[in-house]
Parts: C-alpha cells; structure tokens; sequence
C-alpha cells in the first residue's frame, strides 16, 4: 500500500515522502493516528502542488540546518555517569543526556533529532548522529567519564 506520510517517523521516511508500508500497518496504525493518507491520485497531484509552492521555503530550512550543523563541528563532548568497580555504568548513556551536554555547550538540540547507535553501558569513546534535515547530519563524537 503506497501512503504519503504527513510527519516524520523513525525508519520510514521523512514528511511528504510517498512510501510503500503493509496494508495493517498503514490502515490500523498511521492512518487512524493521522501520520499518514493514502497515496491516491488526487492526493499526489496535491502533494505536487504543495511542494513546489513551498520550494523556496524547504530551501531556507535546509539552509537554517546546514548552518547549525557548522556550528556543531569540532564539537566533542564529555558525560560523566556513575560508574561500577568494573568500568559498567549504573544504567546507560541516552539522546536525553547528549542534548543536556550540547545545551551546556550552548547548542539548542532536540534529542529527538539524536541517535546513537548501540546501547552506551561501558566508559569509553562513541559517536551519536544529529539528523537535523533528511540531507544533513552531524556525527558528534562523545567520550563517557567515570563521575
């Protein structure tokens, strides 16, 4: 089933992208939630209508995002956690916390826009990815301290 999807959803796509999804999927979850329609032929043509109307704004904002993205390079970060005799942390390393960091550093992110791959349980060094549009990201790379 082909839907357009109305807002950005993690491992899917990003908004106004026209995406194939399961039937069940589409129809019980993102259609009733309002995420998504399906992708008929009158809703493309307005979908077309609407993105090249709004053309120039898309531009702004991927400009806006590459130039926040400027400003997060060469950024490292250091998070300190309570750690075991072991060198386990109590718990783990979350987007939460490398938002809390870069807000200290003075850099305003949502930490919905980070990801980190694999669970952080141990100190040591690692990266976290800033999507801040669907063609600009940033790798931070962040080292765990014991506390």
């Amino acid at each position: 089933m082909k839907i357009i999807l109305k807002e950005d959803i993690t491992n899917l796509g990003y908004k106004d992208d026209v995406v194939e999804v399961k039937n069940g999927y589409g129809r019980n979850y993102l259609i009733p939630q309002g995420k998504a329609v399906i992708a008929s032929e009158s809703a493309l043509k307005v979908l077309a209508e609407n993105q090249r109307q709004r053309a120039h704004k898309l531009a702004k904002i991927k400009a806006d995002a590459e130039a926040v993205a400027k400003t997060l390079e060469g950024v490292a970060l250091t998070i300190g956690a309570k750690v075991s005799s072991t060198g386990t942390i109590f718990g783990s390393v979350t987007p939460i916390q490398i938002a809390d960091a870069l807000a200290k550093e003075g850099h305003e992110i949502d930490r919905k826009l980070i990801s980190i791959k694999g669970a952080v349980k141990e100190v040591g060094k690692y990266e976290a990815v800033v999507k801040l549009h669907k063609e600009v990201q940033v790798t931070i790379p962040f080292e765990v301290v014991a506390e």
